[in-house]
């Protein structure tokens, strides 16, 4: 088992096998937690493809298992993982985070009031939204 965190919050999969630097999921659990499917052109998020390398295929996919560590590091964005390959994290690229930025436009969050009813950042869109923030450390 492992646990993978995104930007979309964390997914538990069952991890094949592989080493502690490489992330061999199947294709639903690769699928789910990245948003990219194995199809015959490559991994594919809507029209984008990324082509396995046909000299490394068995680095990429074998088994019916995806290496999405292998992937994330093709794609150049970061990932990290726990010394024993148990927790792994995949983040987006810089550029994606930079066209983010450029937007001015805040992720969506939930939160809930004092009543315990949540309210989602989304819920506000078009609204003027004053946020406090406050942290201990």
């Amino acid at each position: 088992m492992a646990t993978v965190l995104t930007e979309q919050g964390p997914v538990d999969v069952s991890a094949g096998p592989g080493s502690q630097d490489q992330l061999w999921l199947t294709r639903p659990d690769a699928d789910a937690v990245s948003g990219w499917a194995m199809k015959p052109e490559g991994l594919c998020k809507g029209d984008i493809c990324m082509p396995v390398p046909a000299d490394k295929a068995d680095d990429y996919v074998r088994d019916d298992h995806i290496n999405l560590a292998a992937f994330w590091d093709r794609m150049q964005k970061p990932s990290a993982h726990s010394q024993n390959g148990d927790v792994w994290v995949l983040g987006e690229s810089a550029d994606d985070r930079s066209a983010r930025l450029q937007s001015l436009e805040a992720p969506d969050f939930s939160l809930p009031d004092l009543d315990g009813k949540f309210h989602s950042l989304s819920d506000f869109r078009g609204k003027k939204v004053f946020l406090a923030t406050w942290a201990s450390w």
